[in-house]
This record gives C-alpha cells, sequence and structure tokens, in this order.
C-alpha cells in the first residue's frame, strides 16, 4: 500500500485533540461526567499556544448543563489568566459565522444573550461590570468584507484589550460532534475545518489577545463512513464477547463503545474482507474517491441542530457573563 497524503483532500478538523499526538496533552480531569483535555503547544508557529477541549455527553437537560456551565466558567477563567487578561480591560466579544444556516450560527446565538456594557461606561463607571461590546461580522458572502478587516476596523476606533471570538467548528469523528467545546488563546481561522480558508484572526494578525471558543456542528460524509465501519467492528466484538451476559438486556440499553473492545486484523479480514484490511488512512482515501466524483462528499450536521445550537448560545454567553462581570 501506499502511504495517503489526506490533507489535499480537505479533511479536515478544527478540534486540536484531533490533530496532535496523544502525547501532547499536559493534563485532563473528570468532573461530573465532564471531561477535560489540556494542551499546550510550545514550539509549532501556527498552532503555538493554550487549548483546553471540553468533552460532554449531554446539555439539554438543566442538571447536565449546569454541569457543564461549573466547568465551562473554571475554563474561562483559567485561559484569561493564561493569557494575562486583567480584570479591568476591555473587551469585544466577536460572533463569526452565518446567522441563516443553522449549523453556522453558534456566534451569533452567542451574542444575544451577551451583557453589553460599554455604553454606559461611555457615562461612568459600572460597578460589578466589565466593559464589553459585541460585533457580529457575517460572512464573506454575504458582505464582501473578510471578518479581519472588519474586526481590525472596529478595534481601531473602539479599542478594546482583547477578543473573545466564537465560531462553530469542523469535526472528524461523528462522536465529538455538538459534544466538544475548545477554547485557545491562538485565536482562530474561520472555515478552515471544511477547507474554506479565511483571514486569521489572532494577536498576530489583530494586534491583541485572542481567546477563541468554538464548538463542532458538522462533520464530512467520509467520517461518517469510516467511523461507522469502526462501530460495527466494536458492536460485533463487544456482542461476542457479552453474550451470554447481555442477551436479556435491549440492544438499545447498551453502550458498546464505552468498553475496550475491537476484532483482530483477522476477524476484521473476515467481516469485511479487503476492506478490513486497510489502514485508516487508506480507507479514508477509498471513501473520498467514492464519494466525490458523485459529489457525496458532504458536510452534514444532526436533525436537533436548531435546539441543541439554542442550548450553546445560552451555554457559553452565560459563562463568558459569569467569567468577564463580578455581579
Amino acid at each position: 500500500m501506499h502511504e495517503i497524503d489526506l490533507s489535499k483532500y480537505n479533511i479536515r478538523s478544527d478540534l486540536i485533540i484531533e490533530n496532535t499526538k496523544e502525547s501532547n496533552l499536559s493534563k485532563s480531569y473528570l468532573e461530573n461526567n465532564v471531561k477535560v483535555d489540556y494542551i499546550s503547544i510550545k514550539k509549532d508557529n501556527l498552532l503555538k499556544g493554550d487549548y483546553i477541549t471540553i468533552s460532554i455527553e449531554d446539555i439539554t437537560d438543566k442538571t447536565n448543563f449546569n454541569n457543564v456551565l461549573k466547568v465551562l466558567i473554571k475554563e474561562l477563567t483559567r485561559i484569561l489568566k493564561l493569557t494575562k487578561i486583567k480584570k479591568d480591560d476591555k473587551a469585544l466579544i466577536i460572533g463569526l459565522g452565518n446567522n441563516k444556516s443553522t449549523p453556522d450560527s453558534l456566534g451569533y446565538e452567542v451574542l444575544k444573550d451577551i451583557t453589553v456594557t460599554r455604553h454606559l461606561f461611555m457615562l461612568d463607571e459600572v460597578e460589578g461590570y466589565r466593559n464589553i461590546s459585541i460585533l457580529e461580522p457575517n460572512v464573506f458572502g454575504n458582505t464582501g468584507i473578510e471578518s479581519k478587516d472588519i474586526i481590525l476596523g472596529v478595534v481601531k476606533e473602539t479599542k478594546p484589550d482583547f477578543l473573545i471570538v466564537i465560531d462553530s467548528l469542523a469535526s472528524n469523528d461523528v462522536s465529538r460532534m455538538l459534544k466538544t467545546i475548545q477554547i485557545t488563546n491562538t485565536g482562530i481561522h474561520p472555515g478552515s475545518g471544511i477547507g474554506n480558508n479565511r483571514g486569521e484572526i489572532s494577536q498576530k494578525t489583530i494586534n491583541i489577545p485572542v481567546i477563541a471558543i468554538g464548538v463542532p456542528t458538522v462533520v464530512s460524509s467520509i467520517s461518517i463512513v469510516n467511523d461507522t465501519i469502526k462501530f460495527l467492528t466494536k458492536k460485533i466484538s463487544y456482542h461476542k464477547n457479552n453474550y451470554q451476559k447481555d442477551k436479556f438486556i435491549p440492544s438499545s440499553n447498551i453502550n458498546y463503545l464505552n468498553e475496550n473492545n475491537d476484532l483482530n486484523q483477522e476477524e476484521k479480514k473476515e467481516l469485511l474482507g479487503l476492506i478490513g484490511t486497510l489502514d485508516e488512512n487508506t480507507f479514508k482515501d477509498l471513501i473520498y474517491e467514492t464519494l466525490n466524483p458523485i459529489g457525496y462528499n458532504l458536510i452534514v450536521t444532526t436533525k436537533e441542530i436548531d435546539f441543541i445550537i439554542e442550548k450553546y448560545g445560552k451555554l457559553i454567553s452565560k459563562a463568558i457573563n459569569l467569567s468577564l462581570n463580578k455581579f
């Protein structure tokens, strides 16, 4: 088998945890079913900085929402300290994306509930609050102006001390879609996860610190097919090893992904034939060559996207308000 360079196929992810070696993980912890991973990159010029990845199961009920909120406030406070943001620094909160496309509307949803105070500070100091303004630059296709250029103009006139940028991300792992929050002080490259690279928004281009918050809302057809095959072999392996124990339990109640099990190479070959012998990169290449010529290399999201995006909007806006202000 020849080695495949998948970079030319735009099979991309905006999540650092999917793009870096496990050895780069510096620390992890679990709190109320919410997992947090820390990655700090010190050498790579493009990726250099701090990354916090919050992995969750659900935010749609009150208990889980509040559990995630507590962790998110804690980690936003941490990234502010790592970025050396002072308590009286002025903030500009930016919501990237397109409010007419639900998977791309996270930034818009977050801005709805941000506590804006800049106009009050123009009159007098407001005790317990930070000087905060917001901006929704919309997408290049609607305005004809790069988001970075709009932001540069606003920063020049309003002179904030730092930015918080919210954007929808892309994942190459089905299990992370709408179940991950990434926080970083490295800035953001709008559209990079779907191969639609736009102007970089970072301290290098804006000249003030940029904290980015993102949630993966879409995944490619290639990733869906690849992950489905992986899930299939794990499911068969689990039931093969646990049939007697679980035969009276409805299959809908069994999460076989929680178990460390999979078929070996011989079993995969027996089940899938030649496809079962391919490594993951070669298999993804095969899927790409199957779907792309017929126009089915799609970027997709879940059917509950409207409801979940609204929940994430409320979650992230509340966490930002409570992290930046001292009510």
